[in-house]
């Protein structure tokens, strides 16, 4: 069975909420029982684990590696956010890039000019109706 794996500030979150509740508890429950081992807890998270995470990176056994994440973060994140939030940016990145050629660029960006401004009606109209606006998906080809 695998361990599990924690982005690295999360996991230094984590250990630094486990120390404090433990070493808490622990002084609250049984401070007298195991009065040695409150002060114990508290520098093993505090002192001993969270520079660890610190230093060793992606090399601690908790923490999640940047490579796995950065392929699938960089194609959905970067590609599909510009194109969702501003299609007319997306489609100029892709003519610059040499993807589409110019007659592609100017009718592509004809009828999405062309259809943000049916947009703007539509919400016009459902505005006036009292109506929350829909969600509609533009989609460049």
């Amino acid at each position: 069975m695998a361990l599990p794996t924690f982005e690295k500030k999360r996991l230094i979150g984590l250990i630094a909420i486990l120390s404090f509740g433990l070493t808490s508890l622990l002084a609250v429950l049984l401070p007298t029982v195991l009065g040695a081992l409150i002060p114990a807890v508290f520098i093993t998270g505090f002192f001993i684990l969270i520079p660890l995470v610190l230093v060793l990176g992606e090399d601690f056994p908790l923490v999640a590696s940047d490579d796995d994440a950065a392929p699938a973060d960089e194609t959905v994140g970067s590609t599909n956010a510009t194109a969702a939030d501003h299609p007319v940016a997306a489609l100029r990145e892709r003519y610059a890039t040499g993807e589409i050629d110019e007659a592609e660029f100017e009718r592509r960006l004809d009828r999405l000019l062309a259809t943000e401004d049916l947009d703007e009606r539509f919400d016009r109209i459902e505005s006036d109706r009292g109506e929350e606006p829909r969600e509609r998906d533009l989609e460049l080809e």
